[in-house]
């Protein structure tokens, strides 16, 4: 039985070690039948084609710093060379210099936080200005989200404010998009051990509360929730879903509080 992606052309940025959430989303992509390349660029490179050896076949990678936009304009041109089209691709793409996390909201300088910014929200708008006239048929772009729509993270600081913007990003471009049948959307994760997770400070206290607070429950080791709904997504079966925020956090962000295991007495 063909896969949901059968025939597809897909681009996934933000591979580097396979507990990666672009990992497991390429990975399966892969076995739902895309064709698929990755990105990456510097010294992250060596990481990404590390990963890029375990996935069957090993997809080829581009070179491609998302603040270049030389850099993203000739990844369009490879890509239209190679395939003629693009049929959707992953925004997996997000940093944030130390100052501007763990508790340095108010002292951040503001060359921090520009580079948060346009590495982690307006990069997304970067890319789908080059990539979105490869969508010749339509498509479907997805990033990668941590819910700041409607409150403030202990920690996560300007990184927040970033992610709070992607969103916004996201819904500008499902209208801006959509008369050429471009479905934009973010997926908004709970958390998830991965490297970038790594990097925030305090991230341990979202990891061990998450689960209390999710009704399904929470496994910040499995990846395998959020790569099912990110192919969904780049799928043809949401034909008419753009600009939302798809939350696959367990439930988490529906709850007033803490779930109670057993009813009260």
């Amino acid at each position: 039985m063909p896969g949901i992606l059968e025939g597809k052309k897909i681009l996934v940025t933000g591979v580097l070690t396979p507990a990666s959430l672009a990992f497991a989303i390429a990975e399966l992509a892969q076995r739902e039948g895309a064709e698929i390349v990755l990105t990456s660029f510097g010294r992250a490179m060596s990481l990404t084609e590390k990963s890029a050896r375990r996935m069957k076949p090993t997809p080829d990678i581009l070179e491609m710093d998302v603040n270049n936009q030389e850099q993203v304009d000739a990844l369009a041109q490879t890509i239209k060379q190679r395939w003629g089209r693009l049929d959707g691709f992953v925004h997996a793409i997000a940093f944030a210099p130390a100052d501007a996390l763990g508790g340095n909201f108010m002292t951040a300088p503001w060359a921090s936080v520009q580079t948060a910014f346009q590495t982690s929200a307006y990069s997304l708008k970067a890319m789908a200005q080059a990539l979105s006239p490869l969508m010749v048929e339509g498509g479907s772009i997805v990033t990668l989200d941590f819910d700041n729509s409607t409150q403030a993270w202990p920690f996560y600081d300007w990184m927040g404010v970033c992610k709070a913007a992607l969103e916004s990003v996201t819904r500008y471009l499902a209208r801006d998009l959509g008369k050429q049948r471009i479905r934009v959307n973010a997926l908004a994760a709970g958390p998830m051990k991965t490297m970038a997770a790594k990097g925030i400070p305090g991230f341990e206290r979202f990891e061990n509360t998450w689960g209390h607070r999710a009704p399904l429950g929470w496994d910040s080791t499995d990846r395998a929730p959020v790569a099912k709904m990110a192919c969904v997504l780049l799928s043809d079966y949401t034909p008419a879903t753009t600009g939302e925020i798809v939350h696959v956090d367990g439930g988490y962000h529906a709850m007033g509080g803490e779930v109670p295991p057993e009813p009260p007495d």
